[in-house]
């Protein structure tokens, strides 16, 4: 019985690399335990195997998850998205910004935005802008001073 606890934790260990969601890896460790108690105690029967399953892996999941993913996340935050980044930043308009042609673009970290102004004004190109939000695939920003 206890290549049954370990084919559980190779499974779960298979799901949580697929996952990253810091949940099968507990169980996989509990199937891990449990195999090695079974060898320790051979005649230990599968009702206490699967108890002695369920208590370890809710014990990891309960007591350690909440510090891994601590560990795992930058202070305590998930990643930033690409807006996040750029958000409030300065960019420089590539293409003068005419929201009644729907012309204009903007340059912020080497990437080129789609644009167009906050205020409906033309912002001609080389104009320093802020990224003020975005609507739709398009940046909105105003001219920087405004």
């Amino acid at each position: 019985m206890e290549w049954f606890w370990l084919a559980l934790a190779i499974a779960l260990m298979v799901v949580e690399l697929s996952t990253v969601q810091l949940v099968s890896l507990w169980f996989s460790i509990g199937a891990i335990i449990t195999s090695i108690i079974k060898l320790i105690f051979p005649s230990l029967g599968f009702p206490w195997q699967a108890l002695i399953f369920a208590l370890v892996s809710v014990a990891l999941l309960i007591a350690t998850r909440p510090l891994v993913k601590k560990f795992l996340t930058k202070h305590g935050e998930g990643q930033k998205t690409n807006l996040e980044l750029v958000l409030g930043k300065e960019a420089i308009v590539v293409e003068e910004i005419n929201n009644i042609r729907g012309e204009g673009a903007i340059k912020i970290n080497g990437i080129v935005w789609s644009a167009r102004s906050v205020d409906n004004n033309i912002i001609p190109a080389d104009t320093i802008v802020i990224f003020k939000e975005i609507n739709g695939n398009k940046a909105v920003v105003e001219k920087k001073g405004e």
